[in-house]
């Protein structure tokens, strides 16, 4: 008798950890937690900004429909991304382009994605191009359009290669060849 009740006891307690679920975050979880983020000089703390990343991204799934849900999973790949987590980072992006195509975050990530991710971070010049034609294509109101030009346009060039180009474009306009 005693055991049986000891496991419709535990059944019982499961049962109301089952049912009661993980706790539903809010606004106020999401600042709270953004406030930890960073350390006086402005620089992530790279030992809290894993948990960071994931409370962002669990408010985007228990809120897909809140007007802020697309933010947070943008900022969740934000830190991924300053966390150099490639993997992780072009998950969430995905996820975002997904499920907010039209978000004016959805651009601003997929710019990261293929400026740090793509082509910093990975060195894959071929992804980094499609993405940014992707922004091209789909986003052509975007204010990042002069970037991601700008990032094909000097797309696998070193920053020196990139300062001589416009070094010698500044010197053409000012002779007059331009």
């Amino acid at each position: 008798m005693k055991t049986t009740l000891k496991l419709m006891l535990v059944a019982f307690v499961a049962f109301g950890m089952f049912a009661c679920g993980e706790k539903q975050l809010t606004e106020n979880d999401m600042k709270e937690a953004e406030s930890t983020l960073f350390n006086e000089d402005g620089s992530i703390k790279t030992d809290v900004a894993p948990q960071v990343a994931k409370t962002y991204l669990k408010f985007a799934e228990q809120n897909p429909d809140a007007p802020s849900a697309a933010l947070w999973l943008y900022h969740a790949f934000e830190v991924n991304v300053m966390l150099k987590n490639a993997e992780q980072s072009e998950t969430l992006c995905n996820k975002l382009v997904e499920r907010y195509p039209d978000s004016e975050w959805t651009p601003k990530a997929l710019y990261l994605l293929g400026s740090f991710v793509y082509e910093d971070q990975l060195h894959d010049l071929d992804k980094a191009r499609s993405t940014y034609e992707r922004i091209l294509a789909d986003y052509p109101e975007s204010d990042l359009i002069p970037s991601v030009e700008a990032s094909i346009k000097y797309l696998g060039l070193t920053n020196e290669e990139i300062m001589s180009i416009i070094t010698m474009s500044q010197m053409d306009v000012e002779e007059g060849e331009w």
